[in-house]
């Protein structure tokens, strides 16, 4: 079979685990030459080694995308290496939820922090490279949260990803002239270390609720991601894809 992103070189924020984890694994598969970046140098250098060893293309850089020199720092790293950056997957965030009663400005900020203004720094740095080219593939992580809303006091998350989905439609038309495609994924429930963690009740009450009666694994946020990197998706920019098993269909 061929592979769908032979030599296609990617950055994937928060790569060491999760969603991202899997969408490096999935990447790699396809022929791209993946690097991750993630704050958490342990788990990073993990997920390097695993991969490697495995044989595939994985490298990993602790980066804060939180830190806009940093991240033009790491980014000229990738292309003084590769002579290109090809895909950019914008997946680092957290989450610090609190009811707006309760919330503190620092759960506030520090996830507009990582979930918006990471996305930005990264964008705002790694887009000139892909200018430069005239080809690029930029892709978002929002989250259905940030269509729909929560009941269970995620102010900071809704804001944040309601952001990640207005700024990506902004650079979809800034950038789609040069080239560039820029598109936003909104998983629905994945089953993640945060889901993991969940009273198993609830996790149950939320799965009752998903047409496909299961929840999401990270394979399906990854092969999303890998759609919209690949040439198959050169016609689409600006879109909005909920990946949620029908949960808001």
């Amino acid at each position: 079979m061929p592979k769908k992103l032979k030599n296609k070189v990617t950055i994937i924020t928060g790569g060491a685990q999760g969603i991202g984890k899997a969408t490096a694994e999935v990447f790699a598969l396809n022929g791209a030459k993946v690097v991750i970046w993630d704050i958490n140098e342990v788990k990073g250098r993990q997920t390097e080694e695993e991969y490697s060893k495995a044989g595939l293309t994985i490298s990993f850089a602790e980066v804060d995308t939180t830190k806009f020199d940093l991240v033009c720092q790491a980014a000229k790293k990738v292309f003084e290496e590769y002579g290109k950056i090809d895909i950019l997957i914008n997946n680092a965030g957290i989450a610090r939820d609190a009811s707006l009663l309760k919330m503190t400005l620092d759960q506030w900020q520090q996830v507009i922090d990582v979930n918006l203004t990471g996305v930005f720094n990264c964008t705002k740095a790694i887009a000139p490279f892909m200018v430069g080219k005239k080809n690029g593939r930029i892709i978002n992580t929002s989250s259905l949260i940030g269509m729909y809303g929560s009941d269970i006091g995620q102010t900071n998350f809704a804001a944040a990803k309601s952001g990640v989905i207005g700024i990506t439609k902004v650079w979809a038309r800034e950038l789609s002239k040069q080239g560039i495609t820029v598109n936003a994924v909104s998983p629905g429930f994945i089953e993640t270390d945060t889901l993991r963690n969940t009273p198993e009740e609830v996790v149950k009450s939320i799965r009752d609720k998903i047409p496909v009666g299961r929840l999401g694994q990270p394979a399906d946020i990854a092969n999303a991601y890998l759609f919209l990197a690949s040439d198959e998706a050169s016609y689409i920019s600006g879109a909005v894809l909920n990946v949620d098993g029908g949960y808001v269909a």
